[in-house]
C-alpha cells in the first residue's frame, strides 16, 4: 500500500505531537513540514525520520507530492492558510481547533465551505478520548436521556509556546474559544442539540498576572462556568480552572437523565504527574443507574505507547486514523467545518456574556 504523505504546517509542541502520532499509523508520514521558526521545522522533520523541510508556507502548499496537509499553526492564521491552500490546490485537511477567532471570520469560513471540494476535518481530539467515546457511546442507554451534561476541566496553566503567542485574547480568540471549543464541540455531539442560549462568568484571576511580554501583561482567563441551554431542552455546564494542576483527573465529564448518570474521567498527561505519587491515574467510567441503585467503575487503560505519543490520552492517534480513511477515500469526516464554526460560536457567546454581563442568544 502506498503511504499517504502529509505536509505539516506550524511545528510547535502540538505539531510534534502529531507528528509522532503519524508515526504509528500504517499507511501515512509526515512529509514535508514548514514553520516560519526554522529550528522548529527541522526538529519536526527530524521527529518524522525521512520527512523535508520547505523554507516557505508557498513552497509546502505548492507541493504536488503531499496528498493532504495539517494546519497547527497559531489560532489567528487558520482561516487564511486554509485560503492560501484553496488558491493553488484542493486535497484533504487536517485542521487544528479553533476553526477561527475573529467573529467576522465566520463570513469567511461559509464562503469556503462552498467552495472547498475535498474533505476538511477539524481537529477535535477530545472526542476520541476512549472514556469520552464510551461515554457516547452508552449515555443514552444509561440516561434515558440526557437532561443535565457537566464538563469539568481541572488543568494546568497554559504551557510557553514560541512567541507566546497563546498569551493574548487577540491571537487565541479567548480562554474560551482556544481551550473551551473542544467542549462545546461535545456539548452538541453528546446532546444531539443546537445551543439557544449562553449565560457566563470568568476571569484572570491567578495565571501570568506577573508577566511581562515585550511590554504587555497576558490578558487570557484562567478560570470560568459556562451554562448553555438547548433546544432539546437539557443544559450543560462547563467549570473550568487552569491552576488545579493538583488535581487527579484533568476532565470530568456527567451526563443524568431520568435512568441514571454515567461519568468519564480522564487523567492528565502523565509526564506532569509527580513520581513520587506512584503510577498516574488511568482513565475510568462510571454508570450509575437510579434502579437498581449501584455505581459501577471500569478502568480503561489506554496503550502506552499512545500515551507517550501526546497529551491527549491516546485520543490523537485514533483521530488520525479516522481522517487518514478520509484521505485514502474510504471514510466521511466526523469533524466537519460546520462543527469547528458552531463551537467557536458558542466560545465567542461565552466570551461576550461573561465580559459584558449578558445572557447571549444564539
Amino acid at each position: 500500500m502506498t503511504s499517504k504523505r502529509y505536509g505539516l504546517i506550524g511545528c510547535g509542541m502540538m505539531g510534534q505531537e502529531h507528528v509522532r502520532n503519524v508515526a504509528l499509523l500504517d499507511g501515512a508520514e509526515i512529509a514535508r513540514t514548514y514553520d516560519p521558526v526554522s529550528d522548529l521545522s527541522t526538529s519536526a522533520a527530524s521527529l518524522a525520520g525521512t520527512a523535508t523541510t520547505a523554507a516557505s508556507f508557498d513552497e509546502i502548499i505548492r507541493d504536488e507530492t503531499l496528498d493532504a496537509f495539517v494546519i497547527v499553526s497559531p489560532n489567528h492564521l487558520h482561516v487564511s492558510q486554509l485560503q492560501q491552500i484553496a488558491r493553488h490546490r484542493q486535497v484533504p485537511i487536517l485542521v487544528e481547533k479553533p476553526l477561527y477567532t475573529d467573529p467576522v471570520d465566520a463570513t469567511e469560513i461559509e464562503a469556503f465551505a462552498k467552495s472547498y471540494a475535498a474533505p476538511i476535518w477539524v481537529a477535535m481530539e477530545y472526542r476520541y478520548m476512549p472514556p469520552v467515546a464510551a461515554l457516547i457511546e452508552r449515555v443514552e442507554a444509561v440516561t434515558g436521556g440526557i437532561r443535565m451534561l457537566t464538563i469539568r476541566e481541572h488543568r494546568f496553566p497554559f504551557l510557553p509556546k514560541v512567541g507566546n503567542w497563546n498569551r493574548f485574547n487577540g491571537n487565541t480568540g479567548g480562554t474560551l474559544v482556544e481551550k473551551c471549543c473542544h467542549f462545546f464541540d461535545l456539548m452538541r455531539l453528546v446532546l444531539k442539540a443546537e445551543p439557544v442560549r449562553v449565560m457566563a462568568s470568568g476571569g484572570q484571576d491567578v495565571n501570568h498576572l506577573s508577566e511581562d511580554i515585550d511590554g504587555r501583561t497576558p490578558d487570557v482567563w484562567d478560570n470560568s462556568y459556562v451554562i448553555v441551554d438547548f433546544d432539546s431542552g437539557a443544559r450543560a455546564m462547563l467549570e473550568l480552572c487552569m491552576f488545579a494542576e493538583g488535581s487527579r483527573f484533568q476532565e470530568e465529564i456527567m451526563a443524568v437523565g431520568a435512568a441514571g448518570k454515567i461519568e468519564a474521567r480522564v487523567p492528565g498527561p502523565g509526564r506532569f504527574w509527580p513520581a513520587t505519587l506512584g503510577d498516574p491515574p488511568v482513565s475510568e467510567l462510571v454508570t450509575s443507574p437510579r434502579s437498581p441503585m449501584g455505581p459501577v467503575r471500569e478502568l480503561l487503560p489506554i496503550n502506552p505507547d499512545l500515551l507517550a505519543a501526546g497529551d491527549h490520552n491516546g485520543s490523537t492517534f485514533y483521530q488520525h486514523q479516522r481522517f487518514l480513511d478520509v484521505v485514502r477515500g474510504k471514510g466521511d469526516v466526523e469533524v466537519t467545518l460546520a462543527d469547528g464554526a458552531a463551537a467557536v460560536a458558542m466560545g465567542l457567546a461565552a466570551q461576550k456574556s461573561a465580559t459584558e454581563g449578558v445572557v447571549v442568544s444564539m
